[in-house]
C-alpha cells in the first residue's frame, strides 16, 4: 500500500511539473474569446461549450487544468478551466468564454494582452496534504523494502 501511495505521489508531482513546464509557469500573449457560433457545441474535451461558464482553450495544457488569466492592461484577473484546444492564431495564447473575457474587461477590445499561469485550487492543496502525511517511526527507504 505504501509503495502504491508513493508511486501515486511521484506521478502527481511529475505530471504537475510537466504541465507547468508547458507554460514555463506563466505565458504572455494575446487572448481572444469564442464567437457565439460555438455555443452549445462540443469542445475538444467532449464537454459542451457555454459562454457563461469560466472555460478556455489552450494549445497544450491538459484538460481540467485551472489557470489564472490576468489582463495586463487593467490588472483584472479570472480563474478558468481548460476544456478545449486552441487558439490557432499566431500570437494568441488562450481563447476565453465571453463571461471570462467580460470579467477581464476585454469584451470591447476583442483581443487583449494577458498573462496565463497554472492555478492550484485550495482543494488540490488539501488533497496533496493528505497524501503527504508522514509515516510514524519509518524512513522512506525502509518502507520501500
Amino acid at each position: 500500500m505504501k509503495i502504491i501511495c508513493i508511486s501515486l505521489l511521484l506521478n502527481l508531482i511529475f505530471s504537475s511539473v510537466n504541465s507547468q513546464e508547458k507554460v514555463n509557469n506563466s505565458e504572455e500573449g494575446k487572448a481572444s474569446f469564442y464567437s457565439d457560433y460555438f455555443e452549445g457545441r462540443k469542445t475538444s474535451s467532449g464537454e459542451i461549450f457555454y459562454q457563461y461558464k469560466y472555460t478556455a482553450a489552450h494549445k497544450s495544457l491538459p484538460f481540467g487544468t485551472w489557470v489564472k488569466v490576468v489582463n495586463l492592461e487593467n490588472k483584472r484577473s479570472v480563474i478558468v478551466l481548460i476544456n478545449d484546444r486552441g487558439p490557432f492564431v499566431k500570437g494568441r495564447v488562450i481563447d476565453l468564454s465571453k463571461e471570462a473575457a467580460k470579467q477581464l474587461g476585454g469584451l470591447h477590445e476583442g483581443i487583449f494582452h494577458v498573462r496565463v499561469s497554472i492555478h492550484i485550487k485550495d482543494e488540490d492543496y488539501i488533497s496533496l496534504k493528505s497524501v503527504l502525511r508522514p509515516v510514524p517511526n519509518q524512513s522512506l527507504s525502509s518502507s520501500l523494502h
